[in-house]
């Protein structure tokens, strides 16, 4: 099969992914507008969407800023500490490629843990 093949082969494939995700929507809004009429409710009229939560950013905001800080932390130890143990005369063999792992989920969870406690704490001041 080759490159031209390829191209007609892909543009079939992603026209019809296409039309089955608009069909798919179509399909779904008038069952929810059907659903609606037979409970008595008026489908025009929409329910309203629930409050935003203004923790949810926040915690993930310090989930990903944990994450990113393990990685930079993990990336410094791998070149500092133990760049004996991982690299064998300029040829990585991978031996410290847990330590990347450990250190994402060790910043993601101190960033939760941090997310929880000011979310604790705002809300001990409401309390108050």
């Amino acid at each position: 099969m080759g490159p031209e093949q390829l191209v007609f082969f892909w543009l079939i494939l992603m026209s019809m992914s296409i039309c089955a995700v608009v069909f798919g929507w179509r399909y779904m809004r008038s069952k929810e507008n059907m659903s609606m009429i037979e409970k008595g409710l008026d489908p025009s009229i929409k329910p309203e969407r629930p409050r935003p939560a203004p923790f949810r950013s926040l915690k993930w905001g310090l989930l990903l800023v944990g994450a990113g800080l393990g990685l930079f932390i993990a990336y410094l130890l791998d070149h500092t500490v133990l760049y004996t143990i991982g690299h064998d005369h300029d040829e990585i063999n991978g031996a410290n490629v847990s330590i990347y792992f450990a250190m994402i989920a060790i910043g993601g969870g101190v960033g939760l843990i941090t997310s929880y406690r000011i979310e604790k704490k705002e809300l001990l001041d409401k309390e108050q």
